[in-house]
């Protein structure tokens, strides 16, 4: 008996082996190159024992092969993916052969039934829909309408300052958690930009607004265990889909679009009018357009919203972090500012796009800690690629298409001394073109489906740089460490053990 127990336990392993491995030799088949996958784990072990960020499996393979190949051939579990070496091949990608690369892959993990506000943001819509989402949206995000809610970022800004003096009086040792300050910037400055309601994240009692913005980029293990399981088994994709947004946040979101509607609708019936043309005036004019219910309302607005909490407040928070380091790049920027400031000691609107420094600083912030460290390109048409050997890779419709940001950012032959903040690299003209156009620099994406709130969330992380400058001094708790490693279990881009700073007010 028992040894017909181990021949089938035997068998088992064997079964589960072959099982796992058998799709290994799916690149070599297509000769192209790449690193040998480990059974489970494929090629990216820490995904699993989250010892380090992902990005320095991906890192490792890059330096690797960056010299001979254009892209090499990877492995999510057992789901064979193509790792774009070259940062020009990078850019073909987004740009001139976006018709072969259009969707993103999360596209294909879920759909309407399971997370209906994250399935129609832009960033997971596909083909068509997403052609037709992006139409829609885009002119809710012009350089006007940011114009018009820039005084309430400078209302928010003022917020900021206030419950920074009154944190400064707790002279707490550890410092500010600069998250926690920069999330709550967003939340409140967001909030009432885009939906004219307020957060009141800058008081002793904020509405659940904050808590469930946190809920949002605080996925459970799940999420982990949900990518790890459709790698391992990608059929599975097509039966078991991704809810993003947890079931309570999407219902307590739709109830606050649903308020801030009614709010409105109140006002304009009283014969008030609202005294800005802001984004939800934009987006009650589409709803009559497109016919929206309250729950088509807060899909288009959770467009607004999901691009404007956590990744503005990311690249706010890292940019304190590298200013506080660095006493000299900081006062130098403050001297920028300072020149510029009108009467209320603001930089008008007009002028905050004229600040070369302060672009410079906020593109090497990027550069060292992009929001998202790679893209998961899904190939729509199936298209050959050059490799540098002179032989074609034949890319497959369906095949997860990566492209590592991190990896050209971080790269010594395109940013001498990488590791190091030197906001000067961006300082000659069109410098952060010049560099998107290689390849190298991508802080927003490219292309087609380049980011739509890119220039919402760089007029609020400069409005909020500008005050916290004119206002305070920055400096680097010791609580906070002094290199630019990564969180293992962070899915954005994001220091590791949090960024705790010190503030000391200006006379």
């Amino acid at each position: 008996m028992l040894e017909i127990t181990v021949a089938l336990v035997l068998v088992l392993a064997g079964l589960i082996y072959v099982f796992m491995t058998w799709n290994f030799d799916y690149w070599k088949k297509r000769n192209v190159p790449g690193p040998k996958p480990t059974i489970f784990m494929g090629n990216y072990p820490n995904m699993y024992t989250m010892k380090k960020h992902t990005v320095y499996d991906i890192d490792k393979i890059y330096h690797e092969y960056k010299k001979h190949s254009d892209a090499v051939g990877v492995y999510g579990a057992r789901s064979p993916q193509l790792l774009v070496i070259s940062p020009e091949l990078a850019r073909r990608v987004f740009v001139s052969d976006f018709k072969s690369f259009h969707d993103n892959e999360i596209s294909l993990m879920m759909d309407e039934k399971t997370d209906f506000i994250f399935a129609n943001n832009p960033f997971s819509l596909a083909g068509e829909k997403w052609k037709k989402r992006r139409a829609d949206v885009t002119p809710g995000l012009t350089q006007g309408r940011i114009k018009t809610v820039y005084p309430v970022t400078n209302e928010v800004c003022l917020k900021m300052s206030a419950w920074l003096n009154k944190q400064l009086k707790a002279n707490a040792p550890e410092g500010i958690n600069a998250k926690d300050l920069c999330l709550r910037f967003t939340t409140e400055m967001v909030t009432d930009c885009v939906l004219g309601l307020k957060a009141e994240s800058f008081t002793d009692n904020p509405t659940p607004i904050m808590s469930h913005t946190k809920d949002l980029f605080s996925q459970p293990f799940t999420f982990l265990l949900y990518f790890i399981i459709v790698s391992t088994f990608p059929a599975l994709r097509a039966l078991f889909k991704l809810r993003f947004i947890p079931l309570a946040t999407e219902k307590f979101f739709i109830s606050l679009m649903q308020s801030a509607i009614d709010a409105r609708r109140s006002q304009l019936a009283a014969g008030k009018q609202f005294e800005r043309v802001d984004f939800l005036d934009y987006i009650l004019q589409l709803a009559e357009k497109r016919n929206l219910d309250t729950r088509g309302l807060t899909a288009h607005t959770m467009t607004f919203l999901l691009d404007g909490f956590e990744t503005t407040a990311g690249v706010l928070s890292h940019l304190l972090l590298l200013l506080g380091r660095d006493e000299q790049v900081q006062q130098r920027l403050r001297d920028e500012i300072t020149a510029n400031l009108n009467s209320q000691g603001i930089v008008e609107f007009e002028k905050l796009n004229d600040l070369p420094f302060l672009d410079a600083c906020i593109q090497e912030c990027i550069r060292l800690f992009p929001p998202a460290f790679m893209s998961n390109k899904l190939c729509t048409e199936t298209i050959e690629l050059p490799n540098k050997n002179g032989s074609t890779i034949k890319v497959e419709r369906g095949t997860t298409v990566l492209v590592p940001h991190y990896s050209f950012m971080a790269d010594e032959e395109f940013f001498p001394n990488p590791q190091d903040f030197q906001p000067d690299r961006f300082m000659q003209p069109d410098a952060a073109k010049t560099y998107r156009e290689r390849g190298v620099f991508m802080a927003f994406g490219d292309g087609p489906r380049i980011c739509i709130g890119m220039r919402f969330a760089l007029a609020n992380i400069k409005a909020a740089t500008v005050e916290m400058l004119t206002k305070f001094d920055v400096s680097v708790n010791p609580k906070t460490r002094k290199d630019n490693i990564l969180e293992p279990t962070s899915f954005l881009s994001t220091l590791k053990g949090g960024i705790w700073l010190n503030f000391k007010a200006r006379q």
